[in-house]
């Protein structure tokens, strides 16, 4: 997946909510992620009974809607900003100097 691991290593700089809600994002994905999978396996492997599945889709639907990956949004380290970042560093473009 493309998400960085380490949600608290990450803003050393940033103290912004977005910061905040990223971080907490982060370790909601990571504590789920395990469960999460399984159950997603489960509900689309056509192999299994229909109601084995339609039970792992209401579980994986239980879910909190930040426990998603796609809620995680690379962010700059330094200043939080969420666009333009180059994802080798982590860090936004200089977009006060342009």
């Amino acid at each position: 997946m493309g998400v960085r691991p380490n949600a608290r290593m990450l803003y050393v700089f940033c103290e912004a909510n977005s910061c905040r809600r990223d971080m907490a994002a982060r370790q909601a994905v990571q504590s789920n992620e395990l469960l999460r999978r399984a159950y997603k396996y489960i509900a689309r492997n056509t192999t299994l009974p229909s109601r084995v599945r339609h039970m792992a889709q209401l579980e994986l639907n239980a879910f909190p809607s930040k426990s998603r990956p796609a809620v995680v949004k690379e962010r700059c380290i330094e200043t939080g900003r969420g666009r333009g970042i180059f994802t080798e560093f982590g860090l936004c473009r200089p977009f006060d100097l342009a």
